[in-house]
């Protein structure tokens, strides 16, 4: 069986970390997204994909290439225009002949969950489970194992079993799939529920590892869950006196000086230089070329490839992109706050700061929980910063 991952959108909702990636690859447990799923497809002997790409589609293709360094046997789809799910979906049209599997390339998904669905042997399926926040999802109603409704984001809440996202199709699909990008609808979800009378869509409901990425704050939780995954690994560096406490992976060439402390689940990249006297506790993740410097304190956060965070900083609960450079003395904890994405706001218990890449932030100055910093920023020694800055913002 192929399966068709929908890799082509950019997640604006997610800037400024789609500033020069997709979605796709914005990395979680120092691997990009699709790469945990492409891993969970392979793991279930799925070994022919299609990636419908778009947006920012050289760092796909330079990154999976043919796939065989992933196992996999991979081929591209470019949807030229992010039109929608169902556009994707039907970009594919001419690789598939047989059954096949749809999944979105922008969830962590484990084995788990694919083979649950690979077991419906025949007719068109979706794979659900339960969640506790279900309105933010397409809601599914059920009579015994068939989807008699699909209701988008409901207001009121009316079930707790939502849509995965993840479908079996016959090629049949693609008829329907024609008949509602003609009539206008250009999302899967609907077309299927405007069709459900005509399509037998079976539920197969899954217990396996299924986690969405939607705002910023979404990747903390799902890098937490990818490090769950990691096992542990030491390639680098580590001098005498530094403490490793459950599972921690280092690359190569990475420099762990002494005096410092790391409790897993951690995963450092290469050639990284790290201390010495330095706290990493768990739930963090350090891309390759990262630079940490003395008495600095990290917590449950994301710092992307090639990041430099000067001495005496404290970070918890952030996400820094690649290149952010941190002068020394830098704040930035988590707290509860009112954060604005796009043109809706979210209250949050525990938030810290989102720095997209190539920022330079000085000496001593302090970034408040929820605030959303752009990509290529300038902000002087000892401001304090909330809210939202711009790309290339200028705040002395």
């Amino acid at each position: 069986m192929k399966a068709i991952v929908l890799a082509a959108g950019e997640g604006t909702r997610l800037r400024p970390l789609t500033t020069s990636r997709p979605k796709v690859m914005i990395p979680v447990g120092n691997k990009p997204i699709l790469q945990h799923v492409v891993k969970a497809l392979v793991g279930s002997g799925i070994k022919e994909i299609v990636l419908v790409v778009g947006y920012k589609r050289e760092r796909i293709m330079s990154y999976f290439g043919d796939g065989k360094e992933f196992g996999a046997s991979i081929e591209y789809v470019v949807q030229e225009r992010q039109l929608g799910t169902a556009h994707a979906l039907r970009a594919a049209k001419g690789k598939v002949r047989e059954d096949f599997m749809v999944v979105a390339g922008d969830n962590i998904i484990d084995s788990e969950v694919v083979s649950d669905l690979l077991h419906q042997e025949r007719g068109m399926a979706v794979a659900v489970t339960t969640s506790e926040t279900p309105s933010k999802y397409g809601v599914v109603k059920l009579e015994g194992d068939k989807v008699v409704e699909i209701i988008e984001k409901p207001s009121r809440r009316i079930s707790d079993i939502i849509s995965t996202g993840m479908y079996r199709f016959t090629p049949a699909i693609f008829d329907y799939l024609d008949e509602g990008l003609s009539e206008g609808q250009v999302a899967i979800t609907p077309i299927l529920e405007n069709n459900l009378h005509r399509i037998q869509l079976r539920a197969v409901h899954t217990t396996g590892r299924w986690m969405d990425v939607v705002y910023p704050w979404d990747l903390i939780r799902v890098n937490s869950a990818a490090l769950e995954l990691q096992g542990i690994a030491t390639c680098g560096t580590v001098e005498a006196g530094v403490t490793l406490k459950g599972a921690v992976s280092i690359g190569e060439g990475t420099r762990i000086r002494s005096g410092t402390y790391i409790e897993g689940p951690v995963a450092i990249g290469k050639g990284c230089d790290i201390g010495p006297l330095v706290a990493i506790h768990p739930a963090t993740s350090i891309g390759d070329g990262v630079s940490i410097g003395p008495y600095t304190h990290i917590l449950e956060s994301v710092i992307m490839n090639d990041a430099n965070i000067s001495s005496h900083s404290h970070l918890s609960h952030c996400v820094l992109d690649e290149g952010v450079v941190l002068g020394p003395g830098l704040m930035a904890e988590a707290g509860e706050a009112c954060t604005r994405v796009e043109q809706d706001f979210f209250d949050l218990k525990r938030i810290g700061a989102v720095i997209g890449e190539n920022t330079i932030i000085g000496a001593g100055s302090v970034i408040m929980p929820g605030t959303i910093v752009g990509s290529g920023c300038r902000i002087a020694a000892q401001v304090k910063v909330q809210g939202n800055l711009e790309n290339r913002s200028i705040v002395v």
